[in-house]
């Protein structure tokens, strides 16, 4: 590897005005802005950028620079910026409810939200539990699943299981279901009772499944099985699984995976909770990616893109099977946020989904996302460059030293090339994000109004710059 850490290019940015209290803003971050997930010194020393405006799918930082918005903010603007009606839809509802919580009382918009989900919801998931954002959805599926099963009178049903590598949340709960030692570490002792099975990741499974997907299907299938046979089935209350799982780069299932997956939670009495916090509303191609995959669960989590960020919302959908101990009042789930089903951001949410409706954007999904696919696949020319996968618009594009082996870079290498990737597509006017939960993967989730011509504009950012890449490796 030919580049080192100290001719990385590193991005200024001057200024963005001052506070109100007459402080550099830049220097006012430095001291007082606690980043989420953020080396705090890359304030001081002028690496971070201040974004402050966004227009359609770009985004303006206080250099000046346009940079195109290749990740939905964070897998979140799936309408796209600037959506005049969905503030317009916040402001009508501050001014005639600006706050109620829904502990005892409803509110019209959150009603209104409830009833338009259920119905777009499979199966029977037919009841809506609010919360405001995607790690509480996840802490409340699992408190719930924990009582239920105490009130179906099996009380020992309280652990959980999720995949190797996935992300779930940082709440203390969702944290223990999160598979990422980096995260958890920190923050030890978690919540006892959570377990894990191998992810989907095909590209980088054992070699005989590369080109049998019906037997890495099973494969996966019987590690589940044997997870539940092992702990005991009388003990493990639910499995959490993304319909395509996010961190270490878009895993999608492989065929008749779910409805093995569905097959085993049924034959052992296990809920199946579907976390679509990242690929609902559109992201994978339908409103619920549950759908998309074709299978029903019997919870879905759900946040993110039911508002396209436009303010902070949650949404855990629940079947009747679960609901059902809890409807004459003889049980309460002793549990909630204050607050979870804002009455704005459920105005805002459902002026969102007239947008998706109006604009036919699940729809535009399903029609352009093969095209999305192609068009990053035409970077296979590049020498490391090993895989494109994902669904709808949720791509990841892994790099690997040898496509043909599939050779990983060192982790040394690995950390060098994603403190050069970073900097250089922004400063290539691209906003993307190279995964640093696994393997070297750059995620790509554009909004849902993107079109070939923006996916063209990718393509050629990313090309500009894997290329240059390749030249500092060889």
């Amino acid at each position: 590897m030919s580049s080192t850490a100290h001719d990385l290019p590193v991005v200024t940015h001057p200024s963005a005005g001052t506070t109100p209290l007459g402080t550099p803003r830049n220097e006012a971050a430095a001291r007082h802005l606690w980043g989420h997930f953020t080396d705090q010194s890359g304030w001081s020393e002028g690496r971070l950028p201040t974004v402050v405006r966004a227009e359609g799918h770009y985004f303006w930082d206080s250099a000046g620079r346009r940079i195109f918005d290749g990740l939905s903010g964070l897998f979140v603007v799936q309408a796209g910026h600037g959506r005049v009606e969905l503030a317009e839809a916040a402001a009508r509802q501050a001014r005639e409810l600006a706050f109620f919580p829904v502990w005892g009382y409803a509110h019209t918009p959150g009603i209104d939200l409830a009833e338009r989900l259920a119905l777009a919801a499979p199966g029977d998931l037919d009841h809506v539990f609010f919360t405001t954002g995607g790690s509480e959805a996840v802490e409340t599926a699992w408190k719930l699943v924990k009582q239920y099963w105490a009130l179906q009178g099996k009380p020992l049903k309280r652990k959980v299981i999720s995949r190797e590598g996935s992300y779930h949340g940082t709440t203390h709960g969702a944290l223990s279901l999160t598979r990422i030692t980096s995260y958890q570490e920190p923050y030890t002792p978690l919540v006892a009772g959570a377990l894990q099975v191998p992810n989907t990741n095909w590209y980088r499974s054992d070699p005989q499944f590369w080109h049998d997907e019906d037997a890495y299907a099973q494969w996966l299938a019987d590690q589940l099985e044997q997870v539940i046979l092992a702990e005991g089935p009388d003990t493990v209350a639910a499995f959490f699984v993304e319909p395509v799982q996010n961190s270490g780069g878009c895993f999608v299932a492989p065929r008749g995976y779910f409805d093995k997956v569905r097959a085993i939670a049924d034959r052992y009495d296990v809920l199946l909770v579907s976390d679509e916090v990242i690929c609902a509303y559109g992201r994978t191609g339908g409103l619920f990616a549950s759908v998309d995959q074709g299978y029903v669960p019997d919870v879905i989590t759900s946040s993110k893109g039911l508002t396209s960020g436009y303010s902070p919302i949650g949404a855990v959908l629940v079947s009747d099977r679960v609901y059902e101990p809890f409807r004459d009042g003889t049980a309460v789930f002793r549990h909630g946020y204050t607050f979870g089903g804002h009455p704005v951001s459920a105005a805002v949410a459902l002026a969102n989904l007239d947008i998706f409706e109006r604009e036919g954007l699940v729809e535009q999904v399903q029609r352009q996302g093969p095209a999305f696919k192609a068009t990053l696949e035409r970077l296979f020319d590049i020498p490391i460059v090993g895989d494109v996968r994902g669904s709808g618009y949720f791509y990841g594009i892994e790099l690997t030293r040898d496509p043909h082996t599939r050779e990983r870079f060192s982790d040394a290498e690995a950390d060098t090339i994603r403190a050069f990737l970073n900097p250089a597509l922004y400063e290539a006017g691209l906003y993307v994000r190279a995964d640093d939960r696994g393997d070297v993967v750059i995620q790509l989730a554009p909004p849902l109004t993107s079109t070939q011509e923006d996916f063209d504009h990718i393509e050629s950012i990313l090309r500009d710059v894997l290329v240059r890449l390749a030249q500092r490796l060889e």
